[in-house]
């Protein structure tokens, strides 16, 4: 699921994508909450208040948010400039190699938070998780053709509104049938990141209480496991050779 991309990607491969990554999307967004009181991914939430210290002339806490919108920005560039420099040395593994990317990334920043504590824990903790979930995003958006989207939700409710009014007008005889399918395939594929997206935010307030920053490292483990296994799995055009 981190190998195939755009027209040659199947919706099974997108929906377990979708699922694993906006589950820890969410773990990552909802302990961030719990922690500052603000999300790390919700650039429209981050752009609103930034707007809003901004018209009242409070700087400080204006950069703040500038800084949060332009890390998430950064995120998304560096995983684009990776992933391309990859596609021109026709790496096939590049996009599970960003994702073993954050996941490191994640558990130095869970070794970092609990054992050697910076001045502002909460402050490094939300920049550094908008620039790291800046960079899973892009990675999703690249391989699945934007299709699928996992740090933040707002388009995948509007899909699932979508996708519905879609079947409605199937049952109303104003679409064609035939399309039924093809709706409730990406129904399924988007209500199914929702959930995912929300046990996970369930899974990571668990974590968080239960191991205070430390919450970090399962969550970037998980990511390793799932980029090693891509990475170390070789293509099935080669595993049927070996049969």
């Amino acid at each position: 699921m981190l190998i195939s991309t755009e027209s040659a990607r199947s919706n099974s491969a997108d929906t377990r994508l979708a699922c694993t990554l906006a589950a820890a999307a969410g773990a990552l967004n909802t302990a961030a909450f719990e922690i500052v009181g603000f999300f790390s991914a919700n650039m429209t939430g981050n752009v609103s208040l930034l707007s809003d210290h901004l018209a009242k002339a409070n700087l400080g806490p204006g950069l703040f948010f500038l800084s949060i919108v332009l890390l998430f920005i950064a995120g998304s560039m560096c995983s684009t400039l990776i992933i391309n420099a990859g596609h021109r040395r026709n790496i096939r593994t590049i996009y599970a190699f960003v994702i073993l990317i954050e996941g490191s990334a994640l558990i130095a920043l869970g070794v970092i938070e609990n054992h050697f504590p910076p001045q502002s824990p909460g402050v490094v903790l939300i920049m550094s998780l908008s620039f790291l979930m800046g960079l899973q995003n892009a990675v999703v958006t690249r391989i699945s053709n934007a299709r699928v989207r996992t740090t933040h939700i707002s388009g995948t409710a509007t899909d699932i509104g979508i996708e519905l009014a879609m079947l409605f007008e199937v049952l109303r005889r104003k679409a064609s049938p035939k399309e039924a399918p093809l709706y409730l395939s990406r129904l399924r594929l988007h209500c199914l990141t929702l959930l995912s997206f929300l046990a996970g935010g369930i899974a990571g307030i668990g974590l968080y209480r239960l191991l205070s920053y430390d919450f970090l490292l399962p969550v970037g483990f998980g990511l390793i496991c799932l980029a090693l296994n891509a990475i170390f799995t070789k293509p099935a055009k080669q595993q049927g050779a070996m049969i």
